[in-house]
């Protein structure tokens, strides 16, 4: 089976649309269906001087083939500038995202890749957003979520994600660690074929608190 992987072109005047048209010039072994304007990724072309690749629109009745780019149209709600931040778009941002993380609980892709977003744009445009883990986290009605950092021979699990840094040690439970720790575990064992995953816990505070000298969270939660 040929995964289907949806990809979400991220802010429009950011450089999501820059990542998205580099795709066209590479071999995958899945099927790639952005998710954004059509117009918008040929006008960057023009604008970095690129020639633009033909993008047919995606159809989700046709089979896939490895390596194929297509298309799934989603309109911009206003005119953008490369480099120049607005509030107009914040919506057209989030259909993308909704749309696909409906189509991977749907069955319809195998899984979601996000270009960069501007959180703050979001939130002026009167839309709380913290970040993608959070909002597919709500969309999906997943009851708990692990924001993990994968390269080969080491991945990093976050136990608390886009906090203001003065509110995370307060955030650090141990409910909330043996939730993440139970889901990591899990994941790793299921999704990563890992038969017996080997996992560390991190300090929080310099050295580890130095035995409650540089802190306590070590001593009273975490250990």
């Amino acid at each position: 089976m040929t995964p289907r992987l949806a990809i979400t072109t991220g802010e429009p005047a950011g450089i999501g649309p820059d990542l998205c048209l580099q795709l066209a010039a590479r071999d995958f072994d899945a099927e790639l269906v952005l998710l954004g304007d059509p117009t918008l990724l040929r006008q960057r072309a023009r604008q970095l001087g690129m020639e633009a690749p033909a993008i047919p629109e995606y159809r989700p009745e046709q089979p896939a083939r490895p390596g194929e780019l297509r298309i799934l149209p989603v309109p911009l709600r206003a005119p953008v500038e490369a480099g120049r931040l607005g509030c107009s778009n914040a919506a057209y941002v989030l259909e993308t995202l909704d749309r696909a993380v409906d189509g991977c609980l749907a069955g319809e892709f195998h899984a979601m890749v996000t270009a960069p977003v501007h959180k703050g744009v979001i939130n002026q445009a009167g839309i709380p957003f913290s970040g993608h883990t959070e909002y597919i986290q709500q969309r999906s009605a997943s009851e708990q979520v692990v924001m993990m950092l994968a390269t080969p021979g080491l991945r990093v699990a976050l136990a608390t994600t886009h906090l203001p840094l003065a509110q995370v040690a307060g955030a650090i439970t141990r409910e909330r660690l043996d939730g993440v720790l139970r889901c990591l575990h899990r994941e790793l064992v299921q999704r990563f074929t890992i038969a017996q995953p080997r996992i560390l816990v991190a300090g929080l505070n310099p050295h580890a608190g130095e035995g409650g000298h540089l802190g306590r969270e070590e001593i009273e939660v975490i250990e």
